[in-house]
């Protein structure tokens, strides 16, 4: 373990729409292999990214899931920090934002995302402010940064859950149990989201 001086934080961003049991999985198997206090699951207001291609719910109403997912895991903390900023999200602002002489940053990204870094807005800045972790599921290696950038590995159990998926379950009462927690269900519902109460 460190020695307790610096706080060692993971920072795991994403559209969570919705969160679901493979991004606790993630979350809690980095924490572990790299003793990090805590981990910000930070829900992005606009994922510029995927806003262009495709509808994401509104911020809100994903914040709100993300508590429902997250605050009841010991050492996953939601951050609104992006929601909160406005506009699009961009990862180097908001590691930017969490610099601090006291923290070390450990951001979080999938094997997928990986490979694809250096296309991301100021990522000359995303490679200075934190320590990339790059997630390889179930033993399967896959994509790594670009030459030069530094990084670590870990893997995670592969759990074979996708957000697009889960919103085609809610939106045709196919059974999500076991997918995701409990209580991120009953919101669903409850709102009507997905087309859940069709």
């Amino acid at each position: 373990m460190h020695d307790g001086s610096v706080r060692r934080i993971g920072v795991f961003g994403g559209t969570f729409d919705p969160p679901h049991h493979g991004h606790i999985s993630i979350a809690q198997e980095v924490r572990h292999a790299l003793h990090l206090d805590h981990v910000l699951m930070v829900v992005a207001n606009d994922p510029w990214q995927k806003s262009a291609v495709s509808i994401v719910s509104p911020a809100f109403q994903r914040l709100a899931l993300c508590h429902a997912a997250f605050d009841p895991v010991d050492g996953l903390d939601v951050s609104d920090i992006e929601i909160r900023r406005g506009g699009e999200s961009y990862t180097a602002d908001t590691l930017a934002s969490l610099r601090d002489p006291g923290h070390e940053l450990f951001l979080i990204v999938g094997s997928d995302a990986a490979a694809g870094l250096d296309t991301w807005k100021r990522s000359h800045e995303i490679r200075d402010l934190a320590t990339t972790v790059v997630v390889d599921r179930g033993g399967r290696q896959g994509a790594r940064p670009p030459t030069g950038w530094p990084h670590t590995v870990v893997d995670v159990p592969a759990l074979e859950i996708s957000s697009s998926d889960l919103r085609a379950r809610f939106g045709a009462g196919r059974p999500v149990d076991g997918l995701l927690p409990r209580e991120v269900t009953e919101q669903v519902t409850e709102r009507g989201l997905y087309g859940s109460g069709r």
